[in-house]
């Protein structure tokens, strides 16, 4: 595989859990813990972007390389664009976006999406896997996909989509899967990406690859080699992660 990096947003101001990157996790503040599962993966290169000095002077503190970034970025991908300019990526090099609340995240995920990206012709890369469950499928804050036969994306959805109109809401469709946000990229594309205004769409919908594929730009879908735990947006998510880091 050709050498990758890992680059992990994380800002400081969460509307949800404020100061998320730094809540306390089994004796770790969550960045150190998603640095960690990104360290074991095959990446060249893990690196913390962040607008927040104390989030810096943390992963300082544990090893960790933090790169400064501007405070008023959109979205975490012009963050990612603001590393991979700042350390001088080539434009085809390789680039995992790995969320900074994702300290479950088994590390062959992350292996996984830069091989896909190093074989498909598609510059941008991400993942899914099954939803099980009615409620999963109609829950806004669980991002759904739609593909086509070759995997790429045909839309991201905070909607249950597909919609069976014979079976939901009393059964998932078959073929229903949540989106995990993890995403790789090429640097050209994070280049073409901070150009672009927001879509109607991704205004609409709040999810920023969107104004990719507004763009008329591919981006393929490969179902997860591993179950991905979910994020810690919420105190519940908080809650459930600590509880399956007491069992391991």
């Amino acid at each position: 595989m050709s050498h990758f990096t890992v680059v992990i947003p994380a800002r400081f101001a969460s509307q949800r859990l404020p100061g998320k990157p730094l809540i306390d996790l089994a004796g770790k503040p969550m960045i150190q813990r998603v640095y960690e599962q990104a360290n074991l993966s095959q990446a060249s290169r893990v690196v913390v972007a962040t607008d927040d000095q104390r989030i810096a002077d943390v992963v300082e503190k544990f090893g960790g390389e933090c790169c400064m970034t501007r405070e008023d970025h959109v979205s975490g991908t012009d963050r990612v664009q603001e590393v991979a300019s700042k350390l001088g990526l080539a434009l085809d090099h390789l680039v995992i976006n790995v969320q900074g609340d994702e300290p479950l995240i088994p590390p062959e995920v992350i292996n996984q999406v830069a091989g896909i990206l190093e074989s498909s012709s598609a510059p941008m890369a991400t993942l899914a896997e099954p939803i099980e469950s009615v409620e999963d499928l109609l829950d806004p804050n669980i991002v759904k996909v739609v593909t086509a036969e070759n995997g790429d994306a045909l839309y991201f959805s905070r909607a249950p989509i597909p919609w069976d109109r014979d079976r939901v809401p009393n059964q998932v469709p078959q073929g229903a899967r949540r989106h995990i946000g993890i995403y790789g990229y090429r640097v050209s594309l994070l280049n073409d990406f901070i150009t672009w205004q927001p879509g109607n769409l991704e205004k609409i919908e709040k999810l920023e690859q969107l104004r990719i594929m507004e763009r008329g730009v591919r981006i393929n879908v490969a179902s997860a080699v591993a179950s991905i735990p979910p994020g810690v947006d919420t105190a519940s998510d908080l809650e459930r992660t600590l509880a399956v880091l007491a069992s391991q």
